[in-house]
């Protein structure tokens, strides 16, 4: 039976966010025919539900307690239910949900991690909705922070990461990251990570970027996480026990509620983009590795993928979110606007020249051609990036107010030796060229662009999330170690590094699962009634799932606007009116959208503009509520620092709920 829902929307107003710990608690990639050939080599095929022997006074309690009851969070609407025993009587012909130990939803750094080590406990389904490597940690150049010379020092590591997250970093995750570095690298080499080596030494070539005191970047040329994705990818496709699910998109996850009125996640709705055909899968751990949500705003160094769907998901979940607020602006991503560089195609994500590139060296000129840094931040270049992304702004504001016709400033390495340049970013030299940019002699054009998420799904240091068996890593997750601003490269480490804590605590779960299996019973006997439903509904409308991929043609233009809301109110610079305003707007959108995507409109498009409008609808809320600038959180009402607000923002989704309404359940809202 499924709980008194109501709309994302109404829910965010019901609901302010707060302080405390976080521990309180478009250009969309289209599959090709192609790709979906490889696709299909590539899964195995759903995992055939294992006869399990569970003790019978187990399966006992599970009749008698009536408090117990799946409670999915899909886009579903009240026929679903209302129908149920309809379907029921009828003897609808569905096959029965998948049954895994471990449920991976991404296949990033995060996912893949947890993946391969859950892998040695039980059987793993990793869901993702692109091609597997189709994600951020593919296109992560810099690379991965660890203390590895003896010349740093994991306190050294600890202040650095403090200083760049504007002392918000919760003290003890960022111990834990900066602790188990070095064991995270040798996790990532004996999986197959070919990283750069010092042609001297024979030892791990340590570089420096912005934020960090010491050189301790372990990198892979400027391809770092493209060599760390191949080397996961195969060891992942290798085990007997890890199955993917590629072009599947997971839509919501399944809770039960249980006598207490607690809840506990038992796995997720996923639809197969290349049919439309919807299953669910019922887990004992449900990990949330789907990335973070840059298609937020107009331009972003994020693919196509990157919705906020785990986020988003979460949120209808009733799992607390954290520092939404502090989404990161990269500052100097390729401009190609009038006078930039080249654009190689009309829908293109911005290209990312590095954070490297400065530590090796860059300098950043203006309009004028002055090199501007040291007016913002004694540590010039090497400043972190929240401070180098407003310097940028500010100076590209104040040369258009002098005359300039300026849309960008400029980095240049063309005063270091042009072999030690293509020697070092042989990736980034190669882009630039193909767009017409000689990164050796020419200065190369840049502006900010939308990044990487700080904020996420609240995680304790284990990853799990308030909603117990969800667990988050990754950009997905907010495990408090980046503050109010991430420090460079600190981000793949924290994914390992969480990913492993979270495999140990996943074990223990599934270590008790004979208790839990009440529960998966319930939950499955719930997706098999849905899915009988759904294969009526298909029956009779083929045409509406295999056009699942096909936007509907009201949700470009809403994508537009949601974009433009976004990077004004919550941009590089923001107010408290237009973060009002903005919210408004944004509630208003979602309603829409939620009422839009009911029947033949509820397709890949729709789903994704839901949970885009929800996760920026969190930001707003984050941003709004603190009323000081700190880190990425730059607001020009309070524009100083206040120690009573150096505290993380945390929304507390659960008791957006609680409130009785009963507006649309299309977003699963409960």
């Amino acid at each position: 039976m499924m709980a008194a829902s109501s709309s994302v929307a109404a829910a965010f107003a019901r609901a302010p966010a707060r302080g405390g710990s976080p521990r309180d608690s478009s250009s969309r990639r289209e599959p090709t025919r192609p790709h979906y050939a490889a696709a299909t080599r590539s899964i195995r095929g759903a995992p055939i539900p294992r006869a399990r022997t569970r003790a019978s006074k187990l399966r006992s309690a599970a009749r008698r307690d009536t408090a117990v009851r799946a409670v999915i969070a899909t886009d579903v609407d009240r026929e679903i239910e209302r129908d149920a025993r309809d379907a029921d009587a009828r003897g609808a012909d569905a096959a029965p949900p998948n049954r895994v130990d471990f449920l991976v939803i991404g296949s990033g750094i995060a996912g893949l991690t947890y993946a391969l080590e859950a892998a040695e406990l039980g059987d793993v389904a990793i869901v993702t909705k692109d091609v597997a490597y189709m994600g951020s940690t593919h296109y992560a150049q810099g690379g991965i922070s660890a203390v590895i010379s003896l010349d740093d020092t994991v306190e050294e590591h600890v202040r650095d990461t403090q200083v760049a997250g504007d002392h918000l970093c919760d003290e003890d995750a960022v111990k834990v990251v900066c602790d188990e570095g070095k064991d995270a690298i040798e996790k990532l080499i004996e999986f197959g990570t070919k990283f750069t080596m010092n042609e001297q030494t024979g030892d791990l070539h340590l570089a420096r970027e912005g934020g960090h005191s010491k050189h301790r970047i372990v990198h892979a040329a400027d391809m770092t996480g493209k060599e760390i994705e191949r080397a996961l990818l195969e060891s992942a496709r290798a085990h007997p026990r890890v199955t993917f699910y590629e072009f599947h998109v997971a839509t919501d996850l399944i809770t039960a509620e249980t006598r207490d009125g607690s809840f506990k996640c038992v796995g997720a709705e996923i639809i197969d983009r290349r049919s439309g055909a919807r299953t669910s899968f019922i887990s004992c751990a449900t990990m949330l590795a789907s990335g973070g949500a840059g298609q937020l705003f107009p331009s972003t160094t994020n693919p196509g993928v990157s919705t906020g769907d785990g986020v988003a998901m979460a949120v209808r979940a009733r799992a607390d979110v954290a520092n939404m607020e502090f989404y990161q602006f990269h500052p100097t991503s390729l401009y190609t606007g009038p006078g930039g560089a080249a654009k190689r195609s009309e829908n293109e994500n911005a290209f990312l020249v590095t954070e490297a590139v400065r530590g090796h060296g860059g300098r950043l000129f203006n309009a004028a051609g002055e090199r501007f840094m040291e007016r913002y931040d004694e540590r010039l270049e090497l400043a972190p990036r929240d401070v180098v992304a407003r310097a940028i702004d500010c100076e590209i504001k104040s040369a258009r107010e002098a005359g300039y016709e300026a849309a960008c400033v400029y980095l240049s390495v063309a005063h270091l030796p042009a072999d030690d340049v293509l020697k070092n970013f042989p990736g980034i030299a190669a882009e630039l060229a193909e767009r017409g940019v000689d990164m050796t002699s020419d200065k190369i054009p840049v502006v900010p662009a939308a990044h990487y998420l700080c904020g996420g799904v609240s995680t304790d240091l284990t990853g799990q999330t308030s909603v117990e068996g969800l667990f988050a890593c990754g950009e997905t997750a907010c495990t408090g170690v980046h503050g109010a601003n991430r420090l460079a490269s600190n981000s793949l480490l924290e994914a390992v590094v969480f990913a492993n804590r979270a495999v140990k605590a996943s074990g223990v779960r599934f270590a008790g699962r004979d208790a839990l299996e009440p529960v998966f019973e319930q939950a499955a006997e719930a997706a098999r009634k849905r899915a009988a439903l759904r294969m009526n509904a298909a029956k009779k409308d083929v045409d509406e799932i295999a056009a699942f991929d096909e936007p509907p043609e009201w949700t470009s233009a809403m994508r537009a606007e949601v974009q433009r809301v976004m990077w004004n109110a919550a941009g590089i610079v923001r107010d408290t009116e237009t973060l009002k305003e903005a919210t408004t707007k944004m509630e208003s959108m979602l309603e829409e959208c939620e009422e839009k995507s009911r029947g033949a409109d509820a397709r890949l498009a729709s789903i994704e503009l839901r949970n885009l409008l929800t996760v920026g609808l969190c930001t707003l809320r984050c941003a709004a509520s603190r009323k000081e600038s700190r880190g990425l959180h730059y607001n020009v009402d309070y524009p100083e620092r206040v120690e009573t607000e150096r505290k993380p923002t945390r929304l507390d989704t659960a008791s957006m709920w609680n409130a009785p309404s009963s507006v649309h359940p299309a977003l699963g809202a409960r």
